[in-house]
């Protein structure tokens, strides 16, 4: 992977990380495109940003002040690799999220600190979900789709992804109690 756009892209993230995270959304990549979740200058019906400003019941004026918003919940969104691959063939894309497992484990446990064995993560995107969840789950993630696939919200998959996504949600609301509780 170009370790010049995974530093651009994670840049462009850290800018938004919460100070206390409540929970980590794992995608596949940034798209070919340019519309990255983090890029502020992206517009507000980019269909990942538009659906999880949904899922927080947010409707914002601008992509910065969903930003903020989405910050300051304690969410974040990390990439399994920030290579994209959306360009690729389904196996080219699964060949790269799989070389890049251990910079994404990395990524995380910097993200998470100490508490990176109990902050909930939910893995959005098929193929996501099928290559990561047992692998981040044997290293000690905490993984709440427990064989639920999330599909991602765009190319008539957006109820799809709406209801995949809050099933798993009230979930991690209640991990998150747990987690700030134990601490």
């Amino acid at each position: 992977m170009e370790q010049k756009k995974r530093v651009e892209f994670t840049s462009m993230r850290r800018e938004f990380e919460p100070t206390t995270i409540a929970l980590v959304i794992v995608a596949e990549s940034p798209p070919v495109s340019g519309k990255y979740f983090y890029n502020r200058d992206g517009k507000l019906s980019e269909p990942l940003f538009n659906a999880l400003m949904k899922q927080l019941g947010i409707q914002p004026e601008t992509k910065l002040e969903g930003l903020r918003q989405f910050q300051e919940r304690g969410w974040v969104l990390v990439d399994a690799t920030y290579q994209p691959v959306n360009v690729h063939d389904k196996r080219a894309r699964d060949l790269v999220i799989a070389q890049d497992y251990r910079e994404l484990c990395s990524d995380l446990r910097r993200l998470l600190g100490t508490l990176w064995n109990r902050v909930p993560l939910v893995l959005i995107k098929a193929n996501v979900c099928r290559l990561l969840e047992s692998k981040l789950r044997e290293d000690g993630f905490n993984v709440l789709n427990k064989g639920r696939l999330v599909y991602f919200p765009s190319n008539g998959h957006q109820h799809n992804f709406d209801r995949q996504f809050r099933e798993i949600v009230p979930q991690t609301r209640a991990a998150l109690r747990r987690t700030l509780t134990a601490t």
